[in-house]
């Protein structure tokens, strides 16, 4: 009796996984995993900066309102915060859109000149010693400074993360994973100003009590 010749799907099935197996360690020394974890590290950073500047953006409402109560002729400069405020918060970017060049610049446009016009309301409020110890001013003062801490924070862990990113996209061995299974990965977009920070004044409750 014959026997039966080996079932050609189950022959197929066999070598493709042998392949697999074979190819599996290869990928993974050459960068299959590299990519994408760094690109998914870089959209977690930039999360985070969209967070901090939201953090910043929602004090602004309340800081604008003290302000007015001691400071209420000084409309030109509280109305430009308002202005900056809702262009800051009304351009936004995703992490799926971090490839694109006119709208990174465009947000990160929107986030300076929101900090500009905050710098300018800080500075004004020199002018006023009532309102620096108004205890509700040295209340949103003092998170305002640590927001502009974390935002610092998050925006250089975006800078390495994206450094980290691109670098993987054009360098050995991780390339070959990108030009073998034909991704479609673009670098992402970084800022060209590493910084971008308001300098608050400092904070000391006990002076600003003491002088009230």
């Amino acid at each position: 009796m014959l026997a039966q010749p080996f079932p050609l799907p189950a022959f197929r099935h066999f070598w493709t996984m042998a392949i697999f197996a074979i190819m599996l360690p290869v990928l993974a020394g050459c960068g299959f995993n590299t990519i994408p974890t760094a690109e998914e590290q870089a959209k977690a950073a930039w999360s985070e900066v969209l967070n901090q500047y939201q953090r910043r953006a929602d004090l602004i409402p309340n800081l604008v309102e003290t302000v007015k109560g001691y400071a209420a002729h000084e409309r030109e400069v509280l109305q430009s915060v308002v202005e900056a405020r809702a262009k800051a918060t009304q351009t936004t970017l995703s992490p799926e859109a971090l490839e694109d060049p006119a709208a990174f610049k465009a947000f990160q446009e929107s986030q300076a000149g929101l900090t500009g016009a905050l710098s300018r309301l800080l500075a004004v409020v020199e002018n006023y010693p009532d309102l620096k110890a108004n205890q509700n001013f040295l209340a949103l003062q003092a998170q305002l400074e640590g927001t502009e801490n974390r935002i610092a924070v998050a925006r250089r862990d975006y800078i390495e993360a994206v450094r980290v990113y691109n670098t993987s996209l054009r360098t050995f061995p991780s390339l070959l994973w990108a030009n073998f299974w034909f991704t479609d990965n673009e670098p992402f977009q970084n800022f060209t100003v590493a910084e971008d920070k308001i300098e608050v004044p400092n904070v000391n409750f006990g002076t600003q009590q003491q002088g009230g």
